[in-house]
């Protein structure tokens, strides 16, 4: 079996066309939506970068696993002490390793690992190859290395390649040679004038009137940042410049199919496609970050194109990242690691009868704020232990049906869901601290610790308190 993992960061589903984006972002994406199943309600557990990674790559919550935050303890993986054998766990049970049980080679194509010092996400891979960027190379740099290793090894029998980009990263970089494809594409219908007179008048980290600080401290050596935002149509800055960076990444994608189909494997290949995380662009009033635990930050796109499996369907079952080493482990007919967290769906990838998804799930970030929220049925609640200095309330419900935006914080009006949300929400901790060799919730110590690592940032640079 050949298996394609496509991690691209930062990557929103709403701005795909598989997924209805009114602009032309993603054809060589959406060409594979249709040969596979395109999962609508899919959402990273623990965001954003290093704890969302980690979770995926050792098949445990960040709860379990200790990686939460970008910095401090919580910001390294929890050992096993005394009881740890000659091999450690995650060098048995992670992803990579348990693919190796299917004789599989198991490679890696991203500077991920160095970015975040997340050496730990390399266990069980044969190969890791680092183009040297730190999460900063264009798509331009990694398809060399990317299509060298698929010549070398792509007509093989068994492999498993994670091929990570990073273009629609903040701050978007795409070379300004390639132009502004969206020049003249309207903007999202849903930010209106009055939606942007609102975000222009919020205040804190990752606002409108943040994102024009950081253009005069920082983003001004990023050509694609140089302007501030001042007027409606300014927004383009973000929002063209976004999908730039989508368009100019799925460009590269088509020439690793391209390849796939010259050594005559693409239809004996698995291709699977998702991200990290998404970014927030304009939800809560914040831009250009992946700094909460919502909709836009932890909602991710996942296309499973499998060979013999379904075409052009969807599922709109709820399901964590984490989900995917017990379904690829079915699919495979291997057995999954004891110590995973995640459910398989691998019945949505080869069966017609749809996955029903989870009830609910829990997503966490601790990186910019401390939030856990629960989403369940058409509800958002988000329950913010610290802030970031992002001005959140304790509480905030959202209306996904109506409002996937997260405008109208519902949580004063509708008490009756906020108390069904922090049912859900305790039952979920009560079973995770219950399933643990330890009791150390990793939100707690970054917590006394002095708080979310990015927030202590913007507390240094812009003379908040911490």
């Amino acid at each position: 079996m050949r298996i394609l993992y496509l991690d691209l960061d930062s990557l929103r589903p709403d701005h795909l066309g598989c997924y209805g984006y009114h602009r032309n972002t993603s054809p060589n994406i959406d060409a594979i939506a249709k040969e596979g199943v395109t999962f609508t309600n899919y959402y990273c557990s623990d965001a954003p970068c290093l704890p969302s990674r980690s979770a995926l790559m050792s098949g445990r919550f960040g709860i379990h696993n200790g990686i939460v935050g970008h910095g401090g303890t919580a910001a390294d993986m929890r050992r096993e002490g005394a009881s740890r054998e000659f091999n450690d766990r995650l060098g048995m049970e992670s992803l990579p390793a348990v693919l190796r049980q299917a004789d599989m080679k198991t490679a890696s194509i991203s500077t991920f690992s160095e970015r975040h010092s997340a050496w730990t996400f390399n266990a069980g891979f044969h190969e890791v190859f680092n183009v040297g960027g730190r999460g900063h190379e264009t798509a331009e740099q990694v398809l060399p290395v990317a299509l060298k290793w698929l010549e070398d090894n792509g007509s093989s029998e068994n492999w498993f390649l994670h091929l990570n980009f990073w273009d629609p990263h903040t701050p978007y970089r795409t070379p300004e040679d390639y132009g502004n494809p969206f020049a003249q594409d309207p903007l999202p219908a849903w930010l209106t004038e009055e939606v942007f007179e609102l975000h222009r008048n919020k205040k804190g980290q990752h606002s409108i009137e943040d994102m024009n600080a950081l253009a005069k401290s920082h983003y001004h050596r990023h050509a694609r940042h140089h302007r501030s935002i001042d007027q409606h149509d300014d927004l383009r800055v973000i929002i063209d410049n976004y999908d730039t960076g989508v368009k100019y990444l799925d460009e590269h994608l088509g020439q690793i199919f391209s390849k796939l189909r010259q050594l005559g494997v693409m239809e004996d290949t698995a291709i699977i496609i998702s991200a990290d995380h998404g970014e927030n662009l304009g939800e809560l009033g914040i831009y250009s970050e992946h700094g909460t635990a919502d909709e836009g930050t932890c909602r991710i796109p996942m296309i499973v194109s499998w060979p013999g499996g379904r075409k052009g369907a969807v599922d709109d079952g709820l399901h964590y990242h984490l989900d995917l080493p017990p379904t690829l482990a079915s699919l495979l007919k291997l057995e999954a690691a004891p110590s995973w967290d995640g459910e398989s769906y691998a019945e949505a990838i080869t069966e017609e009868i749809p996955s029903a998804g989870r009830d609910y799930l829990v997503i966490s970030q601790c990186a910019h704020v401390c939030q856990r929220s629960v989403r369940f049925g058409d509800w958002l609640y988000m329950r913010t232990y610290h802030d970031g200095h992002h001005g959140f309330p304790k509480e905030m419900l959202f209306n996904l049906k109506h409002d996937p935006y997260e405008q109208h914080n519902l949580a004063e009006e509708r008490r009756d869901i906020c108390k069904e949300a922090v049912y859900l929400l305790n039952e979920w901790h009560d079973e995770m601290m219950s399933s643990m060799d330890c009791d150390i919730d990793p939100m707690r110590t970054v917590l006394k610790e002095g708080g979310p690592y990015h927030a202590k940032e913007y507390a240094d640079a812009s003379g908040h308190k911490a």
